[in-house]
């Protein structure tokens, strides 16, 4: 693999799945999983194609109960081309002998290359290699190009090619069991000689899909409708070191698109006026090379190949196009249906990064969160509080997704879920429209829906606190933090945990920035707010008390996870890694042999300590000194150190926070958990994870871990604030930036020098802040510093 290409050598089916998840394309509106075009699912392959936002509902019976679950939907699938000898079997890699075969993933030209040599009767070879693409230019258009070639002997070749309305959602094991046929009223036809169409519709949304496929060859093709499927046939007749070429172009239109009509006529219309592949690529080739230049990251080696990677899939799922959309941050990209398709917290990793190179899609992304502000109210209302509950897992309408059952897979039983009670995504929300709109300058965001969001979050966070005389501070009970492994006291009845330091913390936080935004807003659109709010006089002072005595707890002079945690038992990890290879699903581990990890200090991933990824020291001391305590920097290492060594890792996020950290505090074992976070997705380390869908946050968070870890770079007081972070492994490296209408801002660090370059015309200078000095530069102005041990 180079920095531009990504590639696997040889065909082995156990590592086909992953394949398909890193090879998949997408352009932000649709992806389709680089599944070869002649396999149909099964438990080696599994073609994907699914589109942003659209979900379906459907009921199942699980342990006897029924259990409701929205889903991303498999669309119908598009890909499907295989050949064979006239009357032979269907050839593919699992059924016919493979001499070579190459898959190569195109970073900048957003093209997978397939090149497979079949042996054939005879000694005849066949030579296959196909083109693939999901159009960025266009993004309701696809296409495949298949060159044949054949070695020996003349030889005759029946190609057909199909859209398959047949597929369900069954790409993740565990979810077998249920309800995954979303798609009904699936209807085939011939459009015009040469295009074919295929209809449907979701069972419960009623999203109606509209598919269309246009085959090109030098040869007839003939059409034939067997249901569900639409067929394309056509005969080649191979002339040994001559090459035949077949295109499939498709256009794919849902009912949630707009400015359309009609689906089904909008993809028909589309495809008959495509251009052919040559031109397609060019216009796609195109649009990729002006989405590198806004996002353009230079990192030499290993490491920097595997960002370019990461970048390439989170320019496939949040492309520009998304800013047309009301979707979210699908946890797992469009590449899979782990997790459903649902939306998390991980746009919390996500948006920082797009703040900085595409902050219109980030905008678009927090619009998402606007619309479904009254469901959140309406979920706070349920728990009798004011405010807004977010929930958990998001979909399509903002209700809570999250599952009340989940599979032990280790275990075979399906066990209560009580993530719903994580209340701190309504903090990463806020969290990321502060971001945003420190990054882009975007006041009429800020001032408009940004402020009704923040106000709404605040509320529920006062709401949530009451009051302890004894402790003489607010508490927020009941609730579940970022660890996951811990809902629930030992042996408690109910689920739930009371002052989870981040939840506490970031809820402060909140408070005190909504308080922000209150006395900054012009006085008449401060009217407008309170009045539509209804915004009673004392709930503004009842949110500064509230943000400065939010409980804390503390045990051996660090942070506590949680009150009571320090009375937990310590778990035998040594005996634990003996046992098993891999401990990272401990939960699990422990539920299978009737234990609890509810019993014992250990943590999923990054709990206390994701204060230190949202939070540079400085900002997390003060936001401490706000609550009335003082956070030494002793206190903080002995914190890190403590869950540090009581953290399986069972999330691919959490190499990439720890990583972090330990960047920010200057510690030589950083560098191993940054490569934990790289590998994360393309060496599989959460075991099979990988192929059910990549892990978005995580990747995006790679990103910004060049960005604004190693940088020391914030976004606040309308200035940038840089503070370098010095890391052996990785002290050459360079990005550009968007930054308050100053486009391609490029950074560059390398053998102790910070290189700051603004590009011209016009624009205000930009303020550019260093422990130990300020300075300005301007339009066409290239700034060079010497850094001094890593600080400037």
């Amino acid at each position: 693999m180079t920095a531009r290409t990504w590639e696997y050598e040889g065909y082995d089916p156990a590592d086909e799945r992953l394949r398909e998840s890193l090879c998949t394309l997408g352009n932000g509106c649709f992806a389709t999983r680089g599944a070869l075009p002649e396999c149909a699912a099964d438990d080696v392959h599994y073609p994907g194609t699914y589109a942003a936002g659209c979900y379906n509902r459907l009921t199942s019976v699980v342990a006897g109960r029924p259990v409701e679950n929205e889903d991303m939907v498999n669309l119908p699938n598009w890909l499907p081309l295989r050949l064979r000898r006239p009357s032979g079997a269907w050839l593919t890699p699992d059924t016919a002998p493979v001499l070579t075969h190459r898959q190569t993933l195109k970073l900048d030209a957003g093209l997978l290359e397939r090149v497979t040599r079949y042996g054939l009767d005879d000694g005849r070879v066949l030579l296959l290699r196909q083109q693939r693409l999901v159009h960025m230019a266009d993004p309701h258009l696809a296409a495949l190009r298949t060159e044949f070639t054949v070695e020996g002997d003349p030889t005759e070749l029946e190609v057909e090619a199909a859209l398959d309305g047949g597929v369900t959602n069954s790409g993740v094991q565990r979810y077998r069991g249920l309800e995954g046929r979303h798609l009904t009223h699936v209807h085939t036809d011939t459009a015009v000689p040469g295009t074919v169409w295929l209809r449907c519709r979701t069972r419960t949304s009623d999203i109606r899909i509209g598919m269309a496929a246009r085959l090109t060859c030098d040869a007839p093709v003939t059409e034939t409708h067997e249901h569900p499927r639409a067929v394309q046939r056509v005969r080649l007749v191979l002339e040994p070191g001559r090459t035949v070429a077949v295109d499939k172009t498709v256009a794919l239109h849902t009912s949630r698109d707009p400015a359309i009509s009609d689906p089904l006529q909008a993809a028909v219309d589309r495809v008959s006026v495509a251009p052919g592949f040559e031109t397609l690529l060019e216009s796609h080739l195109t649009s990729w090379g002006q989405l590198w230049r806004r996002a353009e990251i230079d990192v030499p080696g290993e490491a920097g190949a595997i960002l370019r990677l990461h970048l390439f899939h989170v320019l496939q799922t949040l492309s520009p196009h998304t800013a047309d959309l009301d979707v979210g941050v699908p946890a797992r990209g469009l590449h899979g249906e782990a997790y459903r398709g649902h939306v998390f917290w991980d746009e919390l990793f996500v948006l920082p990064y797009l703040n900085l190179h595409f902050p219109e899609v980030s905008r678009a992304l927090l619009h998402y969160r606007h619309r479904r502000l009254d469901r959140a109210r309406a979920a706070a209302r349920a728990l009798g509080r004011r405010g807004a509950l977010y929930p958990w897992q998001s979909g399509s309408d903002g209700r809570e997704e999250t599952q009340r059952l989940h599979l032990n897979p280790r275990s075979g039983r399906w066990l209560p879920d009580h993530t719903h009670l994580q209340h701190h995504v309504g903090s990463a929300i806020a969290y990321n429209v502060w971001q945003y709109c420190e990054a882009s300058g975007d006041a009429e965001f800020l001032h408009t829906k940004g402020a009704e969001i923040l106000l709404q979050i605040a509320r529920f966070w006062a709401d949530s606190a009451t009051w302890d005389e004894s402790l003489r501070r607010h508490r927020i009970r009941g609730v579940v933090g970022p660890d996951e492994y811990h809902e629930a006291y030992p042996d408690a009845e109910q689920p739930g945990l009371d002052d989870n330091a981040y939840t506490n913390v970031t809820a402060a936080w909140v408070l005190a920035r909504t308080l922000d935004v209150l006395r900054d807003l012009p006085e008449p659109r401060r009217r407008e707010l309170v009045e539509r709010a209804e915004l009673d006089e004392d709930e503004p002072a009842n949110w500064e008390e509230v943000s400065r005595t939010l409980h804390v707890p503390f045990h051996d002079h660090l942070i506590s996870q949680f009150e009571g945690y320090g009375e937990l038992a310590e778990l035998d990890w040594d005996g634990y890694r003996k046992r098993y290879d891999d401990i990272r699903r401990l939960d699990r581990i422990l539920e299978a042999e009737g234990d609890s990890v509810n019993r014992y200090k250990a943590s999923k991933q990054a709990d206390v300590l994701m204060l230190g990824y949202l939070f540079s020291p400085d900002e997390l001391r003060g936001i401490f000194r706000r609550l009335g305590y003082q956070l030494e920097e002793e206190t903080w290492r002995r914190t890190v150190d403590h869950y540090l060594a009581r953290t399986s890792h069972g999330s691919t996020l959490s190499g990439l926070v720890h990583g972090w950290i330990l960047a920010r505090a200057r510690r030589s074992e950083a560098w191993l958990f940054c490569q934990e976070a790289l590998r994360g997705d393309v060496a599989d380390l959460q075991g099979g994870t990988t192929g059910e869908g990549i892990h978005l946050g995580a990747m995006a968070g790679t990103l910004d871990l060049v960005q604004r870890g190693l940088t020391g770079l914030e976004t606040r007081e309308g200035a940038l604030w840089l503070d370098p972070v010095p890391l052996p492994e990785l002290s050459s490296y360079g990005f550009s930036l968007q930054y308050q209408g100053h486009w391609g801002v490029r950074l560059r660090l390398e053998s102790g020098r910070l290189e700051i370059a603004v590009p011209p015309p016009g624009g205000l200078p930009i303020d550019v802040r260093l422990p130990d000095r300020t300075v300005c530069v301007g339009p066409g102005e290239t700034s060079r510093l010497l850094l001094a041990d890593g600080r400037a």
